[in-house]
Order: structure tokens, then C-alpha cells, then sequence
């Protein structure tokens, strides 16, 4: 089983998750967690934002930041976010960062990412 390395809680400081936030795509990637954040993602339902290596990386300063948990499973890649340990380092922030990404577009449906057309064709019918 392949082990993907995550800082404790009490190792998440705000200069590394500032950084890795500091990107719009990351930015996207959370603003989707958060609109699905009773499931967890795979990889590739973020295929819209990038490639597979750009995706790759940019989950990987995530994780590395702490802002998401990666969890492997066989040949996936399970993403959520740490909700618990970043509100326990930060109150109030993740949801501050997540406010701001309502800007953004993309959004899930069935697993698969929306433009801002299309979640505005699925709020007219």
C-alpha cells in the first residue's frame, strides 16, 4: 500500500496553507471539495481544471500544506478536505476560503464538473 505523507494538526501553519491557496486552480479544487464534502473526491473528477500531472501537483501542495487528506486506494486517489484540522488551527478560516470560491466555475454533478453555463442551463430547467 503506497503511504502519502500529511502534517499533523499541530504542524499546519498558516504560511504553507496560505501558499498552497495561493493558486487558482488549488482554489478550485477546494471550492469543489466543499460543494461535495459528504463524499470524497477521486482525482479524476477534477480532470477539467488540468492535466493529470498538473492535477497531480497541485493536490500535492495541498496535502503537503494539510489542507486535504489523500488517501490511496489501489490505483485512486481519494480526496477530501480536513475540515476538523483546519478549523481546529484556524476558526472560521476554511469557511472564509470557501465563500471566496463561489466565484469559480465549476461545480459537481454526478461526479462530473459543471461550467458556469451549464449550472446556469441546470438552474433554468
Amino acid at each position: 500500500m503506497t503511504f502519502l505523507p500529511h502534517p499533523d494538526t499541530e504542524h499546519i501553519t498558516l504560511a504553507n496553507v496560505l501558499t498552497a491557496l495561493g493558486d487558482e486552480t488549488r482554489l478550485a479544487i477546494i471550492g469543489h471539495l466543499a460543494r461535495n464534502e459528504e463524499n470524497a473526491m477521486t482525482c479524476g473528477q477534477f480532470l477539467d481544471l488540468g492535466s493529470k500531472t498538473s492535477l497531480s501537483y497541485h493536490l500535492a501542495k495541498l496535502r503537503e500544506a494539510g489542507v486535504v487528506h489523500v488517501r490511496p486506494e489501489g490505483t485512486k486517489r481519494f480526496v477530501t478536505l480536513r475540515r476538523v484540522d483546519l478549523d481546529a488551527r484556524f476558526p472560521g478560516f476554511l469557511d472564509t476560503i470557501i465563500a471566496t470560491t463561489r466565484h469559480l466555475p465549476f461545480a459537481c454533478r454526478d461526479g462530473n464538473v459543471l461550467t458556469n453555463a451549464q449550472l446556469a442551463e441546470v438552474g433554468t430547467s
